[in-house]
């Protein structure tokens, strides 16, 4: 065919609009509204290469301008299409490397999303009225020297990066009155723009949001990743029904093919490892090759915490260090190379243990990592809020504490940088030239659990560093390019193919509960029960952050009876624990619920795969598959479901809801039940269930 679809087929775009055009004679279409043909029509030609959508566009029977303006919008989408790194990245990954590899790449770009939802919130409603009304900066501004960009601090310390720039006046007025301790009183009678308020208010909604975000991800892929009950007979699926007969190009048919020929290796691997037996000596030697492991990883987890402990406080009792920008990346390039260089011991102690399925032994790599990054993230908390806020009480600790997540943020990049530059293309090359083997594997555990640890910094650092979910995008982006580009040049498949069905909810249920969920305790404690800096931010006159809620209720009080109401909003849903319980029920019944249904649903799958097998068995009496029509002796006397006496007529059977038979009326069909014993002398014993009389159908 040459790439080109049939005229007068269903295969043709065209051909869809033409039909559905041709309805009444004179343009308009009873069966679909312009909207919907449009929309059709659009999706139909951007999935098209450009030659081909040009074809199908000349012969079209629309006129000059409405081809111009359809050319216009397709060159638009495909040039926004283009911009995003997954495009056409993401089909070769998993064609070539197969589904677990491409699992990693697609938790990314879940990263990517989450961190743009959040950046907009606090650029909409805290950023950007800040950066429009600019408090007055306390002194010159340093020079600028290129090396803020590693540090953080130098200019970028007065600027909206960080929490001590972010007034604690009003934005959108003068003050009523003079100031008072730093504040501005507003004027009686007028709700002005709170900046405090705003800056929590920002915060609390931008993690309620991504909370409520993860939790339907989470559900979402794990309702995905569990509906099927068992592969049973996706192996036929898999040959005779994924191939996507609107592929025409030769590029994309590649593509599918190396999808579909790796699919069928992780299912025939799967399966393989299934049907293996394992003996009770080799189970009690992995056994014991377990616990050794273990024992030696967690001692491992418990070095990293106390060596990251004893350099923070060493750090803390330096003062002459903190001084030097240089020596303010000491403390992140140690926890870095903790960071790095641990998960190469655990995996080399890995290989005392070998494991026969490839997806329990990513498992445990995940399992042992991520003990190693909630130690040292434990560690760093207990440094930043409380180590650093009892020493620096008498300073802005909030730029210090924002400054120093940022340079975890930027040297965590930069040794993954290091790492996939001498970790992955020289062992590549020394695999090849000098042992004489294939390309080491991508490492999914450990690249994983270092997205996992990035995003916790970040969420960790949103209140003292509004901008830091921006530099975490910046981030990701480069992280893709850079990991996609090592993953196709130094790295092979998998040696054992195996399907990854439920990675996604598995790098989701990570982020979720250890991750977000200690970030959320972690800024919790510090709005309710730390002390801000009295010299910067927007609280710096208040006991805790918490209480700038409590002032504005009692301007608002103030301010006459038109705002009544947001005061008694802010007593009985903020303060009140109730309502906070109430949401928190909400949010675990929604995930029990969801978890219910999934199962549920793959219960029902079950039952209807043991039907289908039920009524499809071969039996002693003449049965044929479902839907194809039988001939079953019913009596001569009359029936309840059929008042008629009925001899022998055929009937067409229904999954264990007995039979529809044809009357002596062409034109009437009655229902039978399986449970009806009179009429059932010839139906097998398999379709003999107390299902109950249904309701009268045709065939």
């Amino acid at each position: 065919m040459s790439g080109r679809c049939l005229r007068g087929t269903q295969a043709c775009p065209g051909f869809r609009l033409q039909a559905a055009g041709r309805g009444t004679g004179d343009g308009r279409d009873l069966s679909l509204p312009l909207t919907e043909k449009q929309s059709l029509l659009v999706k139909e030609l951007q999935s098209l290469a450009v030659a081909q959508r040009d074809h199908m566009l000349r012969g079209m029977p629309l006129s000059l301008a409405e081809k111009r303006s359809l050319r216009l919008g397709l060159a638009l989408l495909s040039s926004l299409q283009a911009l995003t790194p997954w495009r056409y990245a993401l089909k070769r990954i998993g064609g070539q490397f197969g589904s677990s590899v491409l699992s990693y790449f697609l938790f990314l770009k879940t990263l990517l999303a989450f961190n743009a939802l959040l950046l907009l919130l606090l650029l909409a409603f805290m950023v950007g009225p800040q950066a429009a009304f600019p408090p007055a900066l306390p002194g010159p501004v340093p020079v600028c020297t290129g090396l803020e960009l590693l540090t953080g601090s130098g200019c970028f310390t007065h600027t909206v990066m960080y929490y001590g720039h972010y007034s604690n006046a009003t934005l959108n007025q003068p003050c009523g009155g003079p100031l008072e301790g730093g504040r501005c009183s507003p004027r009686v009678g007028s709700l002005p723009y709170n900046m405090p308020l705003a800056y929590l208010f920002s915060v609390g909604m931008g993690f309620f949001i991504t909370c409520i975000t993860l939790v339907y991800s989470m559900a979402h892929s794990f309702g995905e990743s569990y509906r099927v009950g068992s592969t049973s007979g996706i192996h036929a699926i898999t040959v005779f029904c994924s191939w996507d007969y609107k592929v025409t190009q030769k590029r994309a048919s590649r593509l599918q093919q190396d999808n579909i020929r790796t699919r069928l290796k992780e299912l025939l691997a799967e399966w393989q490892l299934r049907q293996s037996p394992r003996s009770v000596c080799r189970r009690l030697r992995q056994a014991a090759a377990l616990g050794l492991t273990w024992l030696l990883c967690l001692g491992m987890a418990l070095g990293c915490a106390v060596a990251v402990h004893v350099f923070s406080e060493f750090m803390i009792q330096s003062p002459e260090a903190a001084g030097q920008e240089a020596e303010l990346l000491v403390l992140p390039l140690v926890v870095g190379l903790l960071n790095l260089g641990a998960p190469y011991l655990c995996r080399i102690l890995a290989a005392l243990e070998p494991q026969d399925s490839p997806v329990l032994e990513v498992y445990v790599a995940i399992c042992r990592n991520l003990i190693l990054k909630l130690a040292i993230l434990g560690t760093l908390c207990y440094h930043w809020l409380g180590r650093r806020v009892g020493v620096l009480r008498d300073q802005c600790w909030e730029d210090l504490v924002g400054q120093e997540l940022y340079r975890f943020l930027v040297m965590d990049f930069i040794l993954m940088l290091l790492d996939t530059l001498f970790g992955e293309l020289v062992w590549r090359i020394i695999s090849e030239k000098k042992l004489k083997r294939r390309k080491p594997e991508f490492d999914i555990a450990r690249n994983v659990l270092e997205l996992i640890y990035g995003q916790t910094l970040t969420w960790l650092g949103v209140l003292f560093s509004p901008l830091l979910p921006a530099v975490q995008i910046i981030k990701l982006l480069l992280v893709f390019y850079v990991k996609k580009a090592s993953l196709l040049a130094n790295c092979q498949a998998p040696r054992r193919p195996w399907l990854a069905s439920h990675m996604s909810t598995v790098f989701l249920t990570l982020l979720c509960f250890p991750a977000f969920l200690g970030a959320a305790v972690f800024l919790c404690y510090a709005v309710w029960h730390v002390k801000p800096s009295g010299i910067c931010g927007p609280f710096r006159t208040l006991d805790t952050m918490y209480e700038a809620g409590r002032v504005w209720v009692r301007h608002l009080e103030a301010g006459g009876p038109r705002v009544s109401w947001l005061p008694w909003v802010h007593r009985y849903l903020v303060e009140n624990t109730f309502f906070v319980f109430l949401v928190s029920a909400l949010l675990l019944a929604v995930i029990y619920l969801n978890i219910q249904v999934v199962r549920g649903q793959r219960k029902v799958i079950c039952l209807l795969k043991e039907q289908i097998s039920n009524v499809s068995a071969p039996t002693s009496a003449t049965l044929a598959p479902t839907f194809s029509v039988i001939w079953v002796t019913l009596p001569s006397t009359p029936l309840p479901a059929y008042p008629q006496p009925l001899r022998t007529f055929p009937c067409m059977p229904q999954l264990l809801r007995g039979f529809v038979c044809q009357t002596s009326d062409p034109e009437q069909y009655v229902h039978f039940s399986a449970s009806d014993k009179a009429a059932v002398r010839q139906i097998p014993r398999d379709l003999q269930e107390p299902t109950g009389l249904g309701p009268w159908g045709r065939v």
